[in-house]
């Protein structure tokens, strides 16, 4: 048993009663289900803050209940989703739709973030804290950034004032323009554009100090490049409240791995060179970095078959986060347990949530991890309606094999 929130690792029987741990001591009566874990890690069920659903506006490429069914497969119990599905959810009524929507769909459990805008278009804040009171765990534009800065900071101040944090796409639309690979050696390769890293430094710089002027908690999403990672990493020394995200294939790949005209190596922000992938290894081993996120963004095939140039970001993560991120672990970069605070007790300090766990009086979200097997990723079998991974093929070690939500079984992938 992993239980990142007390720094433990043991063997033991675990039971649970009424939708909640009980510990090592048997439920009273006969009438005992058996799930034997024998040979696996039992550890609480994993949290992504970054996933995109697309109900409403584009179910061609995924709903909330083939979105839920990924994240269960992948062994995840909470996702927080973003709010650029169309129409955008940037009042009141559309977060409680999303809610509605994410009960109807049941499974796992799924909180929906905000706009910071209206419409996402940046020139007005959105009604933040009307959509706080009816729900919205979060506020973002995620896939655009907020470039106005007095709209940023009055968002900030909102957000902050109704005690939810504020997640930035941090790219400045600006300097970044039609680019849709990092400048560098690959986008020479590639004849493609190049996006400058000072997109990212740009608005990573803005942030930190609207951060530490409005006392709002910045979470960036999706950090991509060495130079921003500095200043993240000076930023919290100096105490300010702000914190970063790493994806799986930022952590795993660069640009350099960019095969050629495959869109599956497109997504937003770029992967970065070399020396931005190590770096942001780095900064997971350092604590720069405390949290993963999958930025999972489904589109469908023939959308990708565009090609590098004319085909949107985004690229699927929910069902090889497990293994991607574990070879962080593999590889000696960190521990087991550094490791799953990354998917765990980091997410739910950014959400203002209880630390997930497995004491007893805990809820029984859990997940039960196959640590030691190696598997084939194929997205072929997968329960997310798309299919577009640069992971395709790619062998990996680590996967979830049963998920279980408030006591109840909502995956079961060992047989």
């Amino acid at each position: 048993m992993l239980d990142p929130a007390a720094g433990t690792e043991t063997t033991a029987d675990l039971y649970i009663e009424n939708g909640l741990v009980r510990g090592n001591t048997s439920p009273r009566g006969a009438n005992v289900i058996d799930i034997d874990g024998r040979g696996f890690f039992l550890a609480p069920g994993l949290t992504d803050l970054h996933v995109h659903f697309r109900e409403p506006g584009n179910d061609a490429a995924e709903t909330i209940a083939t979105g839920a069914a990924a994240a269960a497969r992948g062994g995840f119990v909470r996702v927080v989703t973003m709010p650029n599905t169309s129409p955008p959810v940037d009042t009141a009524d559309m977060v409680r739709n999303a809610i509605r929507l994410a009960d109807e769909a049941g499974t796992i459990h799924i909180l929906p973030a905000g706009c910071l805008t209206r419409g996402r278009k940046g020139t007005a804040t959105a009604d933040i804290r009307a959509m706080a009171a009816a729900g919205a765990v979060a506020f973002t534009d995620d896939g655009s950034t907020v470039s106005d800065r007095a709209v940023m900071q009055e968002a900030m101040l909102l957000a902050h004032e109704s005690g939810k944090p504020v997640f930035d796409h941090a790219l400045d639309p600006t300097i970044a323009r039609n680019g849709v690979v990092i400048d560098g050696t690959a986008a020479k390769r590639l004849g493609l554009p190049g996006i400058p890293p000072e997109a990212e430094t740009a608005i990573v710089e803005r942030d930190i100090e609207l951060a530490a002027q409005t006392g709002c908690h910045v979470h960036i999403q999706h950090l991509f490049t060495a130079a921003a990672l500095l200043l993240l990493s000076e930023a919290r020394k100096q105490g300010v409240p702000v914190s970063g995200e790493a994806t799986p294939h930022h952590l795993a790949l660069c640009d350099k791995d960019i095969p050629g005209n495959d869109a599956n190596y497109k997504m937003n922000p770029p992967l970065g060179r070399p020396k931005d992938r190590d770096a942001l290894r780095r900064a997971v081993r350092d604590g720069t970095v405390e949290v993963f996120a999958t930025d999972h963004a489904p589109h469908t095939a023939s959308r990708k078959a565009d090609g590098m140039l004319s085909a949107p970001f985004g690229v699927i993560g929910l069902e090889t986060a497990v293994g991607i991120t574990f070879n962080l672990v593999k590889e000696g970069t960190i521990d087991r347990l550094t490791w799953l605070r990354g998917w765990t007790t980091g997410p739910a300090q950014i959400l203002g949530l209880p630390a997930p766990s497995l004491a007893p009086g805990a809820p029984a979200n859990l997940t039960l991890l196959d640590l030691d097997s190696e598997w084939v990723v194929d997205s072929g079998h997968f329960a997310s309606k798309s299919r577009n991974t640069p992971f395709n093929g790619r062998k990996l070690t680590g996967r979830a094999v049963l998920t279980m939500v408030d006591g109840m079984v909502a995956w079961d992938g060992r047989t």
